[in-house]
């Protein structure tokens, strides 16, 4: 057996970290088979967090707690979530970088809420988006794909980078043709573009963001109206990317004028479109690899920041489709075999 010590700074610092019923510290110690408890020292100085178990877990152990303490002290709130995350880069050896995840504020919330990156594949996210005119980021849902470059686009706006805000999404589902739905325009288009809406409302409070809106600062459109249009001095972002065509992700990505910046964002596994037709996020990311100025990201489940389920739900499906295309696969040599027979 062995025993380590980890520090806190103050009597909150622990509370904090063992969380409302010791619910925090129980996962440690779930995931890793330790034992934690709290040795109380000077309430000036903190207290003594032991950590008892095999040597190996209890390094790992360690270590993730000082990451959860590290988190604590840039003001963050432990959830299941995050602790879980921290954990699974542990366990994988792919927790470089963890420290630095909370330490930049992306952009402030209506209500004084720093947004930051939550997990290491946002931070490079955030820094592909900083660092290249278009970005084109895949990945699963729950990801903050679109949360993220939401961020990122309004802080642009308030430090007058860009002029305006232009939101997009392909209305996959009535064809781009939105006719029968009732009301006026605005009213056929919203229930597609609500994502965007409550993103903007997090960041900007309904007033302001009505605000930006009357002032044509904040456009929110469905993707067949930027066709023959070029966007100068804006922040653009095409939201569920995945639902394009080869013509349409053309036409859009061609649109971007001088001053501009793109984002691209889509989930390749959930695809609305008819059968046969093939994804223009997917081939966009395939050709426009190694075209400076343009960067392609893809996120993990390991990124997942909503309900730890939703997480567990995506590795499940991909094992499902896995195994399905193996059994195809498996078929395939089968009949090809009985035919040579034959």
């Amino acid at each position: 057996m062995s025993e380590a010590i980890v520090m806190t700074q103050s009597n909150e610092a622990t509370a904090s970290l063992f969380g409302a019923f010791d619910a925090n510290i129980k996962i440690v110690e779930g995931a890793f088979g330790v034992r934690v408890s709290n040795r109380n020292s000077d309430p000036d100085s903190g207290d003594a967090i032991v950590v008892s178990g095999e040597a190996g877990d209890v390094k790992s152990a360690v270590r993730v707690l000082e990451y959860l303490k590290r988190m604590i002290g840039d003001g963050e709130t432990l959830s299941e979530q995050s602790i879980e995350y921290v954990i699974s880069a542990v366990k994988d050896g792919q927790d470089d970088g963890l420290e630095d995840c909370s330490k930049d504020v992306i952009c402030i919330t209506n209500r004084g809420k720093p947004i930051k990156a939550k997990t290491i594949g946002q931070k490079k996210y955030i820094k592909a988006i900083k660092s290249n005119t278009v970005v084109l980021g895949l990945g699963p849902a729950g990801t903050g794909k679109t949360f993220l470059a939401v961020a990122m686009a309004v802080e642009a706006l308030r430090q007058k980078a860009v002029n305006r805000i232009i939101l997009t999404r392909p209305a996959v589902e009535a064809g781009e043709r939105l006719g029968f739905l009732p009301g006026d325009l605005q009213s056929k288009i919203d229930p597609y573009l609500r994502p965007l809406y409550d993103a903007l409302f997090e960041m900007l409070g309904p007033d302001n963001f009505q605000k930006y809106m009357e002032r044509g600062t904040i456009e929110i459109a469905p993707l067949a109206y930027m066709r023959g249009r070029t966007l100068d001095d804006s922040f653009i972002i095409l939201d569920e990317a995945q639902n394009t065509t080869g013509e349409q992700m053309k036409m859009f990505l061609t649109r971007l004028g001088y001053n501009s910046k793109a984002v691209v964002t889509g989930d390749l596994s959930q695809t609305d479109l008819p059968r046969g037709v093939k994804s223009g996020l997917s081939t966009a990311a395939s050709i426009l690899q190694n075209i400076e100025g343009i960067g392609i990201f893809e996120f993990s489940e390991r990124d997942v920041v909503r309900h730890h389920l939703v997480r567990k739900i995506i590795t499940a499906y991909d094992k499902y489709e896995r195994e399905q295309i193996e059994k195809k696969q498996r078929r395939f040599i089968q009949d090809s075999g009985k035919d040579r027979k034959q």
